[in-house]
């Protein structure tokens, strides 16, 4: 029977892995946006808070004796560069993008917030703020996402109705 402790250990490399996964989407959909300054610039910042979530979660697997997962890392990574390649494929990119990025920072934030619990659970007050330093970030980039999607599938509709390109 494993303890509390394997499964935040277990979970935290999970979160490893999904940051990795998240900084290949972001990079992969900031170096192929060009008409979409704004939400470009949100992407890039969001990339810088993602590489330092990476390190954070990592800290934390070290302080519990555990590593990273090599296995994990790849296989989001692997996943992560499916979905860019798709999403060359589709005509509306931009949106399926930013619908597709909305849904990930919910996954983040449902995984953090179970970490918190977790290493509440656990008595691991490191890791409960490390997660809590995290979970903020997740949740405002989900929220520009929200209040943003509107604005860029108009601007997609906007620009592909008057022959511009739209996609990117």
């Amino acid at each position: 029977m494993a303890q509390p402790t394997e499964h935040l250990l277990d979970w935290l490399r999970d979160a490893h892995a999904m940051e990795q996964q998240a900084e290949q989407m972001l990079r992969a959909q900031s170096g192929r946006l060009e008409h979409y300054p704004q939400l470009k610039a949100r992407i890039d910042q969001h990339l810088e808070e993602t590489l330092d979530q990476q390190k954070i979660v990592a800290a934390c697997i070290e302080r519990l004796g555990g590593s990273t997962s090599t296995v994990k890392d790849l296989a989001a990574k692997m996943m992560a560069f499916a979905q860019a390649a798709g999403g060359m494929t589709m005509t509306d990119e931009v949106v399926k993008g930013a619908i597709m990025s909305y849904v990930f920072e919910n996954m983040e934030i449902a995984s953090y917030t179970s970490l918190i619990a977790a290493a509440t659970r656990c008595g691991d007050a490191e890791t409960r703020a490390a997660c809590e330093r995290i979970l903020p970030q997740e949740q405002a980039m989900a929220q520009w996402l929200l209040e943003h999607i509107p604005s860029i599938s108009t601007e997609y509709l906007d620009r592909s109705a008057s022959g511009q390109e739209a996609k990117k």
